[in-house]
């Protein structure tokens, strides 16, 4: 669906009367293509003094090819010298005119509330200095593994500061606060290329934990699913086609997955990305066998499953009949539970891998019309916190992903009104494309995420709904 409104807001009439009245004027979004760098431009790396994981940063960012400045000078001198790295030093003062495609901060040595001076030191003289579609990434320490009550306190106030200033960088960068568990700094490389890069197009404003996890770098960053199997359900058309087509690209063997009315649209998809086709409705009776059956025969077991298969029957509670209940809830969430008990009991998922949901938005933050739909995407996000603990242990993670408003034929279909609200009423004032949240599901698929366990990220632009 084209968004007229922006391409009114790109072109020179458009911004000038939209700045004149103070209308949203949405950025384009820099998206991924394959051989992409994973930043354009030089990333500006600083750290409280203490930080621990301003070395493990700086290492990363030479991994990836970055241009990589340490600075301001007085605000990480401790850190960087203890850390012994190696970056370009950058003042101010010397170079006025320089410009990031990204920022990183590590706020790991913050230690109590005084402390949070430093965070804005550091932001302070720089933050306009990041380019259209940049990146800021604050690194932190999780509360609850803090060293100290005061330290807890420090480190939870920067999910307030990141989802402010996800809220006024503009020009369609983003910004996000990880979680570091102490002893998990190894397990950062995946996460961090994700989030610098142009694949995180439209996740801003998130939080996301990192643990200790038996990470497996993969021999490819362009292609890290190489030899992996993967299942993706409701992979006929929009969101799930699109996941479909990022993992394949990112090496894996698709296994698509639809119900037997969408066979054709089905069968298209898995010739298109060389993957197979599995006709088979989640919801029967014998559904789960025969997919384990499935995957087990042709396959020897499966790496990656992601649950992406929904529906919606939207009515309000006192007019929505006992059907619509039972079928939104029956795919959405039932189906996904009986699969997983047979997937993971019987070790049809082998060891090292990935189970990743679809929820939503409304799974967070509740919709009018949709108390059935905005149940069973919470369920989603209790299915996640379920197993995580019980993965962890094989090893292998759960995850799941929350889309906001996503430029599908769904959406395309509503009212023009409520179209455009959901259009606008995110940080970055644009709707997603499926493929932002396909791509999200790729790095949370990543061997190189196995320290990330248990997250739900929205793929939202930041929305204020649930905000």
């Amino acid at each position: 669906m084209t968004d007229r409104y922006q391409q009114f807001t790109t072109s020179l009439p458009g911004r000038f009367v939209t700045k004149r009245l103070g209308m949203p004027q949405p950025t384009p979004l820099r998206r991924y293509e394959p051989g992409q760098k994973v930043l354009e431009g030089p990333a500006l790396l600083g750290a409280a003094p203490g930080g621990r994981l301003v070395e493990p940063t700086a290492d990363i960012l030479r991994a990836v090819g970055a241009q990589a400045f340490l600075g301001p000078e007085d605000y990480v001198r401790d850190a960087g010298s203890d850390a012994g790295v190696t970056t370009t030093a950058w003042s101010p003062s010397e170079n006025g005119d320089q410009r990031f495609s990204a920022l990183v901060y590590d706020a790991s040595g913050i230690q109590s509330s005084e402390d949070l001076k430093r965070v804005y030191e550091f932001f302070h003289p720089v933050v306009r200095r990041v380019e259209a579609s940049g990146r800021v990434v604050v690194l932190a320490t999780p509360p609850e593994m803090s060293e100290s009550p005061r330290q807890a306190v420090a480190q939870r106030a920067l999910e307030g500061f990141t989802r402010s200033l996800g809220k006024e960088v503009g020009k369609g960068a983003t910004v996000q606060l990880v979680y570091v568990a102490p002893g998990a700094e190894g397990a950062m490389e995946s996460t961090l290329r994700f989030l610098l890069s142009a694949k995180s197009a439209y996740v801003s404003g998130q939080v996301i934990r990192i643990g200790a996890g038996e990470v497996v770098a993969p021999g490819d960053w362009d292609h890290p699913l190489d030899g992996k199997v993967a299942l993706v359900t409701g992979a006929s058309r929009g969101i799930g086609a699109a996941i479909a087509e990022v993992l394949a690209r990112d090496g894996a063997h698709v296994v698509c997955l639809d119900i037997p009315a969408q066979g054709d649209a089905l069968t298209s998809v898995a010739n298109e990305i060389g993957g197979s086709a599995l006709q088979l409705d989640i919801t029967g009776d014998d559904a789960p066998r025969a997919l384990a059956d499935h995957l087990r025969e042709r396959h020897g077991g499966v790496d990656v499953v992601v649950h992406n298969a929904g529906i919606t029957q939207d009515k309000t509670l006192g007019r929505m009949d006992e059907d619509k209940w039972d079928s939104v809830l029956a795919v959405n969430l039932s189906g996904q539970e009986r699969a997983n008990e047979v997937l993971i009991g019987e070790d049809v998922l082998r060891p090292g891998g990935r189970i990743v949901f679809v929820s939503s938005v409304s799974g967070i933050a509740g919709n009018r019309g949709q108390s059935n739909y905005a149940t069973s995407k919470a369920g989603v996000i209790g299915e996640v916190h379920a197993l995580a603990p019980q993965l962890a242990q094989r090893p292998a993670t759960a995850n799941a992903v929350a889309p906001g408003f996503i430029e599908t034929q769904m959406t395309a279909a509503m009212p023009i009104a409520t179209r455009e609200a959901g259009r606008r009423m995110n940080s970055l004032a644009q709707g997603g494309l499926p493929v932002d949240v396909a791509e999200t599901i790729a790095w949370f698929a990543s061997p190189g995420s196995a320290g990330v366990n248990g997250n739900t990220v929205r793929v939202c632009g930041q929305s204020l709904l649930g905000a």
